[in-house]
């Protein structure tokens, strides 16, 4: 993380003290948790502390009124704050001594210059060209770890109507409901809100999820009964892979209502834009699990329409922090495109893309076509129609991918593969061992399709 430079001293900070709470809106450098670095931060949200203890009161949200708020000295009070030039998942509570209030700029003072800049923008300049006012968004919310943007549009492309649902999603869900979940093994740091029921998130900020049949609970010693009680051991549905401990589950999300529902709950605590969370019957979700003696343990999963007029073979996809950096992404990504071959078919993940999803798709898509180059006898012509059947990737990607290497030319209308056999070499050298899916493991057939139309 970078450090930011510290911003001049009000007068208020640094000559008479800060006489009431800091408002939502107000910008200030903060001393990250590592005690080194310096972040700038956004106030989003206030709630007041419990005085003695300095314990905050229940609930994850801010539980009095603004005039309550007021009346607290800033020392009170908790303040709910994002870094504005990281990822929203990095967002959290914090007390008023991590400020360093020599660099507070008020809101208000923001807006006044704010305004003050646009009326002098919007002067009129003779013998100059008319200018135009440009809003850049630097706060990093619409930042996303879906790979995919989770059903929910990565920027609104001007459209009024998406720019209001945006702004609505991103009020709605701007503070962290649940800070931590304890799954299995493991107690992992929530990065996103999550439209659990009121009840599991008001009360206690850590929520307690049994790791095979995604019920959740309040207590820890609810947990502890249930998993007493308990006979899941692995997730629903049918077991459609196994390579050594590595296991997963074709789940019908119409057939498993309930499960498939508590994992879209779970998966939005790590996903910043998806959006779905009770309508899974048109879905069908694989479950990626890490089998040992105990059970089946959820990695990951991904899901998919049952039908996609788009032809997408992916709508959301998720590995859990706790495994990731492990080669799992990759996994569920080369999963997701055997499914499309055995389908007979050419797929690609539901559009657009987030940033992350593009790095990831484009490393996997690069590392599969320059294999498949790299092998074939270059005596032999290779259309791009040709590399999409074998791969299961949609030519779009294709040639993306390969303008990106610059080895494609348009002939004659044509997109033409321009093998640059350098390139091939050199990456082949580095022998990059991606952990895909072995098509030899996997026992699983498209269903036969239904109200198919005979064409005489």
């Amino acid at each position: 993380m970078a450090e930011t430079k510290a911003e001049p001293a009000t007068e208020e900070t640094a000559e008479v003290g800060l006489k009431k709470p800091l408002e939502i809106g107000d910008h200030c450098n903060v001393r990250w948790r590592d005690g080194e670095q310096v972040l700038m931060a956004r106030v989003v949200e206030r709630r007041p502390l419990l005085e003695g203890s300095r314990k905050r009161r229940k609930g994850s949200a801010a539980t009095a009124t603004a005039v309550d708020i007021e009346t607290l000295k800033p020392e009170e009070v908790e303040y709910y704050v994002h870094y504005t030039e990281h990822d929203r998942r990095l967002d959290e509570w914090i007390k008023l001594d991590k400020f360093l209030l020599e660099t507070l700029q008020r809101a208000e003072d923001m807006m006044k210059k704010r305004t003050s800049n646009e009326d002098e923008n919007n002067k009129p300049r003779p013998s100059r060209r008319r200018s135009t006012s440009q809003t850049t968004n630097k706060s990093g919310d619409g930042a996303s770890l879906s790979l995919t943007g989770g059903n929910w549009p990565v920027g609104h492309s001007g459209d009024p109507s998406l720019k209001q649902l945006e702004e609505e999603h991103e009020e709605a869900t701007k503070v962290k409901n649940i800070a931590s979940i304890v799954m299995g093994a493991w107690e992992v740091e929530a990065w996103y809100y999550s439209p659990y029921p009121e009840e599991y998130s008001q009360e206690s900020t850590v929520l307690y999820v049994c790791e095979y049949c995604l019920k959740y609970m309040r207590k820890a010693k609810t947990l502890k009964k249930h998993k007493a009680e308990c006979t899941w051991r692995r997730p629903p549905g049918t077991e459609i892979y196994r390579e050594d401990k590595l296991s997963v589950f074709e789940v019908d999300g119409k057939e498993n209502r309930v499960y498939c529902q508590n994992l879209c709950l779970l998966a939005k605590l790590f996903l910043d834009h998806k959006t779905l969370y009770y309508d899974v019957e048109p879905f069908l979700f694989y479950i990626i699990t890490s089998v040992d003696d105990k059970g089946a343990h959820i990695v990951g999963y991904f899901s998919k329409e049952k039908v996609s007029a788009e032809e997408y073979n992916l709508a959301c996809i998720l590995t859990f922090p706790q495994y990731q950096s492990q080669g799992f992404g990759k996994f569920i990504i080369s999963l997701s495109y055997e499914l499309s071959k055995r389908e007979m078919k050419q797929g690609s993940p539901e559009k657009p893309l987030s940033d992350l999803g593009k790095i990831s798709y484009r490393s996997y898509w690069k590392h599969i076509l320059l294999h498949l180059l790299g092998d074939h006898d270059t005596s032999k012509d290779l259309s791009v129609k040709e590399i999409s059947v074998q791969t299961g990737i949609k030519t779009e990607d294709i040639i993306s991918t390969l303008q990106s290497l610059d080895m494609i030319k348009v002939w004659k209308g044509q997109h033409v593969v321009y093998v640059k056999q350098d390139t091939i070499n050199a990456y082949l050298k580095q022998k990059k061992k991606l952990r895909l899916c072995k098509p030899e493991c996997l026992s699983w057939q498209p269903p036969p399709e239904k109200d198919k139309k005979v064409t005489k």
